[in-house]
């Protein structure tokens, strides 16, 4: 579950008319700080942006799935469901049993995938791929 800041500073962002994936930032951000400070891991910075992103969506932000051949089929599946969530009326309570289990599992994840040096050589080479 995002903190409320994270969420009133996306909502804020979107009124004054910056785009969706700005807003979405603040949820990656939040996310990379969740695993540097040992909450969970993450497998790569990709998984813990991912994350970042699919809280965004699930919060409301109107992030649009990936386009075709960006990333594969699941993927695109997942980001598209948790955008219909965040569009649709309030949501139920995940199940604890659920919530917990996601949790043991990412705290098995490493922890140095948020490290400076990791996300410095993702962004090389993203900006290289670009």
């Amino acid at each position: 579950m995002p903190e409320k800041e994270v969420v009133e500073q996306a909502k804020e962002d979107l009124k004054e008319g910056k785009s969706p994936s700005t807003a979405a930032g603040e949820f990656v951000r939040e996310e990379i700080e969740h695993v540097r400070e040992g909450k969970h891991g993450a497998r790569s910075p990709q998984q813990a942006i991912a994350i970042g992103l699919s809280k965004a969506r699930r919060a409301g932000v109107p992030l649009a799935p990936p386009k075709a051949g960006k990333t594969s089929e699941a993927t695109r599946e997942n980001a598209a469901r948790d955008y219909r969530k965040g569009q649709s009326a309030p949501k139920k309570k995940t199940s604890a049993k659920r919530s917990r289990a996601s949790e043991q599992a990412l705290k098995k994840e490493p922890h140095s995938t948020a490290s400076h040096k990791a996300l410095s050589a993702h962004a090389k080479k993203a900006a290289k791929a670009r």
